[in-house]
C-alpha cells in the first residue's frame, strides 16, 4: 500500500514535471519568436506572423494618347481661331519661302550670311509645320486626344528644329563677328566649306539631343491624368505625367538645357560684346551706322526667339492653366518663325532687291 501511494506520487510528480518542461520550451519557443520579430522590427506575436497588408497598387494605364488642353476652353472661338492661324501658318511658309528662293535665284546674295539666312528659314518653315497642321484639325475636328506614337514623333521634330534654330542664330552671330571684326580675313575664315561643316554640325547635335530625348521618354510608364496645357507636346509637360522618379529625364533635360541653350547664347553675347567693342573703335559715324545696321535683323530675331522661350517655360513654372499656357506657347511656335521673314526683309535692301527681281520675272 506504501509502495502504491509512493509509485502514485511519484508519477504525479513526473507529470507536473513534464508539464512544467513543455511550458518551458514552450516559452522559449515564443521568446525565440518575440525575439526574432522584434529584431524584424514587426510587432512582437506569438508563434503566428500576421500577413502584410496589402500595398494599393499604382494605377499604371497601359496608355493610348494624350490630350491636348490648348485651346479646348473656347469653343465659341474655334472658328475664329482656325482661321486665324491658318493665315499665320500660311503666312510663315510663304514669308519663308520667299526668302530662300530670293537668296538661291540671286548669285549676289550667295554668301555665308544669306546662306544660313535661307537656312534660318527651312528650319521655321519645317518647325511651324511640326506643330500648326496638327493644331488645326484638333481645332477643326474638336478633339484634344493626340496619339502616343503621334506625340512622341511631334516632340522629337520640336526638339530638333527648336535647337537647330538656336544652333543657326549662334552661327549668324559669328558671321557677323568675323566680318566686323575681322574684316580683311572674312573671305578667308568664312568660307563655304567652313559654313557647310558649321551647318552639318548643328544639324547633328540637334538630332543626338532629340534622339536621346525621345528614347528616355519611352521608358516612362504613365498614370491616369495624361493632360498636357499646350497645343503640342511638350517635353517637360510629358515627363512630369510620368507615375514614377523621373531624375534621370530631368538631369538630362536641364543639363541640355544648359548646354544647347545657354552654351549658344553665351556665344552669341560674345560675339556682339566684341561687336560693340569693335563698332565703337571706328572712327566714322557713317561706318558706325552701316556695321550696325547688318546686326539690327539678327539681334531682333534673337531678342524675339529667346524672349518667347524664357516667356514659355517661365510661364510653365508659375502657372498650368491650358488658356496661358497655350497662348504663351503661340508667340514661341507660331509668331516667332512668322515674324522673320519680315524683320529681314523690311530692313535689308538686298532681301528687298532680290525678292523685287524675283516677283518680277
Amino acid at each position: 500500500m506504501a509502495s502504491d501511494i509512493h509509485n502514485q506520487s511519484h508519477l504525479v510528480e513526473r507529470s507536473s514535471y513534464m508539464k512544467f518542461l513543455y511550458s518551458c520550451d514552450d516559452i522559449k519557443l515564443r521568446d525565440k519568436d518575440d525575439e526574432r520579430i522584434y529584431h524584424d522590427g514587426s510587432r512582437k506575436i506569438h508563434r503566428e506572423k500576421e500577413s502584410p497588408a496589402p500595398q494599393e497598387p499604382v494605377n499604371i494605364t497601359p496608355i493610348s494618347g494624350f490630350l491636348l488642353l490648348g485651346f479646348s476652353e473656347t469653343h465659341g472661338q474655334q472658328p475664329l481661331l482656325f482661321g486665324l492661324f491658318l493665315c499665320m501658318y500660311l503666312i510663315t511658309v510663304l514669308g519663308n519661302l520667299l526668302i530662300i528662293l530670293a537668296v538661291s535665284s540671286d548669285s549676289h546674295l550667295h554668301t555665308p550670311m544669306y546662306f544660313f539666312l535661307s537656312n534660318l528659314s527651312l528650319v521655321d518653315i519645317c518647325f511651324t509645320s511640326t506643330n500648326i497642321p496638327k493644331m488645326l484639325v484638333n481645332i477643326q475636328t474638336q478633339s484634344t486626344v493626340f496619339t502616343y506614337l503621334g506625340c512622341i514623333i511631334q516632340m522629337y521634330f520640336l526638339m530638333l528644329f527648336a535647337v537647330l534654330d538656336d544652333f543657326i542664330l549662334t552661327v549668324m552671330a559669328l558671321d557677323r563677328y568675323v566680318a566686323i571684326c575681322h574684316p580683311l580675313h572674312y573671305t578667308v575664315i568664312m568660307n563655304s566649306q567652313l559654313c557647310k561643316l558649321l551647318v552639318l554640325m548643328s544639324w547633328i547635335m540637334s538630332t543626338l539631343n532629340s534622339l536621346l530625348q525621345c528614347l528616355m521618354v519611352l521608358d516612362l510608364s504613365f498614370c491616369s491624368d495624361l493632360e498636357i496645357p499646350y497645343f503640342f507636346c511638350e517635353l517637360k509637360e510629358v515627363v512630369q505625367l510620368a507615375c514614377f522618379d523621373t531624375f534621370p529625364n530631368d538631369m538630362v533635360m536641364y543639363f541640355s538645357a544648359v548646354l544647347l541653350g545657354g552654351g549658344p547664347l553665351t556665344g552669341i553675347l560674345y560675339s556682339y560684346s566684341e561687336i560693340v567693342s569693335s563698332i565703337c573703335r571706328t572712327p566714322s559715324a557713317q561706318g558706325k551706322y552701316n556695321a550696325f545696321s547688318t546686326c539690327v535683323s539678327h539681334l531682333s530675331v534673337v531678342f524675339l526667339f529667346y524672349g518667347t522661350s524664357l516667356g514659355v517655360y517661365l510661364g510653365s513654372v508659375g502657372t498650368h492653366h491650358s488658356q496661358s499656357s497655350a497662348t504663351t506657347s503661340v508667340m514661341y511656335t507660331v509668331v516667332t518663325p512668322m515674324l522673320n521673314p519680315f524683320i529681314y526683309s523690311l530692313r535689308n535692301k538686298d532681301i528687298k532687291k532680290a525678292l523685287e527681281r524675283f516677283l518680277g520675272r
